[in-house]
């Protein structure tokens, strides 16, 4: 069975890493039922080293077949040009599934182009909802699993969403999520093998790590200088450390006010790979970001989450008290950063069993024609 895999951001990259992994471990199992064949597409959405190649070299990600370089310009832009080289390489390999993962335009184009070409599109971490459709993740979510006709879905939240939206029967299954199956299997190489603590002589517990990249947040001047001033108030409490998107780093650049007052404490980083990030987890106070992925790894870390929006689609995160909303505002960041600052917990169990990876290879083999 062949299966054509389409990524092209960071968190993506990580996913694929774990279900690749399956696919190996499948593959070499003589009991195994159908032989597997899995052909990597990179979109070429996060180009660079620090956004793309590092998570290639670090989680033991085969080199893509195909690296379509397609990167920047306007969402219908992108994803066009993306959708036309997709077609082109379905076209050439002629794949039995096409499998995407998450909310990305390469998300979007990948499911499309299978779609119009009659292939079979299994969708991983469907289901997820924000109910914001300001933001063009929900949109492209929202699409994708009307595209496909596999939903694994991480959560019973996310398939309870799809029911909502007609989405029922065997192709919906809940695994849990393929996250924490990367989680469980990076952890101890990141805190045995990363030295980024060190390099920014950094201790554990005694810093506050923040992200910011969702276009809702950088591509609007005023919401991004409230956050910005709130992860200077912040700083107070402890040094904040941010890895810079490279759109967030041009619109700091743009912006005509500079950074807001108190913005010495926040110190400001490139983009770091897949293991010093999670060492970096692992090792703050407090996790302030707006990333969906992040929001999920320090609630696996156990560390407390400002999420820097006005909703997440990980409302499991909320309710069991890990994370909390704080939108683009200034003063509301401040006080719960304060109060949350060195609060960690123990998490319970809300993505599964570490398993995800292999269930999905699984029912993959399952629906082979």
């Amino acid at each position: 069975m062949r299966v054509l895999t389409v990524v092209g951001a960071r968190p993506q990259f990580v996913k694929a890493a774990a279900i690749s992994r399956a696919v190996r471990r499948y593959g070499a199992d003589p009991r195994a039922a159908c032989p597997l064949e899995e052909i990597l597409v990179h979109t070429g959405q996060h180009f660079d080293h620090g956004m793309s190649g590092v998570f290639f070299d670090e989680l033991d990600l085969p080199p893509p077949a195909y690296n379509l370089g397609i990167a920047g310009g306007p969402h219908g832009a992108m994803t066009g040009r993306m959708l036309e080289s997709v077609e082109r390489v379905l076209l050439e390999c002629r794949p039995d599934r096409v499998i995407v993962h998450g909310d990305t335009n390469s998300t979007l184009a990948g499911a499309l182009a299978a779609a119009k070409l009659q292939i079979p599109v299994a969708h991983v971490e469907a289901g997820l909802r924000s109910f914001e459709r300001r933001m063009p993740e929900e949109l492209n979510r929202i699409v994708v699993d009307h595209l496909a006709d596999l939903h694994f879905a991480p959560t019973a939240t996310a398939v309870e969403n799809l029911r909502r939206e007609g989405i029922t029967g065997p192709g919906v299954e809940l695994v849990g999520d393929v996250m924490l199956d990367a989680f469980r299997h990076d952890l101890a190489r990141a805190r045995d093998g990363s030295r980024i603590m060190e390099s920014l002589g950094l201790t554990d517990g005694g810093f506050i790590l923040a992200t910011v990249h969702r276009a809702l947040n950088t591509d609007d001047p005023d919401r991004l200088q409230q956050i910005l001033g709130g992860l200077a108030d912040l700083s107070a409490v402890a040094p904040v450390v941010l890895p810079l998107h490279p759109r967030t780093r041009a619109q700091i650049r743009a912006m005509p006010g500079g950074l807001p007052s108190g913005a010495a404490g926040i110190r400001l980083i490139e983009p770091v790979g897949y293991l010093d990030m999670l060492r970096l987890e692992s090792g703050a106070g407090l996790i302030a970001t707006d990333s969906g992925g992040v929001q999920k790894e320090a609630f696996m870390h156990g560390v407390p989450c400002l999420t820097l929006r006005e909703e997440t689609e990980w409302v499991e995160l909320v309710a069991a008290g890990g994370n909390v909303l704080v939108g683009a505002d200034r003063a509301a960041i401040a006080e719960a950063g304060r109060c949350r600052f060195g609060a960690r917990f123990n998490p319970p169990a809300l993505f599964g069993a570490g398993d995800a990876s292999d269930r999905i290879v699984r029912r993959l083999c399952d629906t082979r024609g």
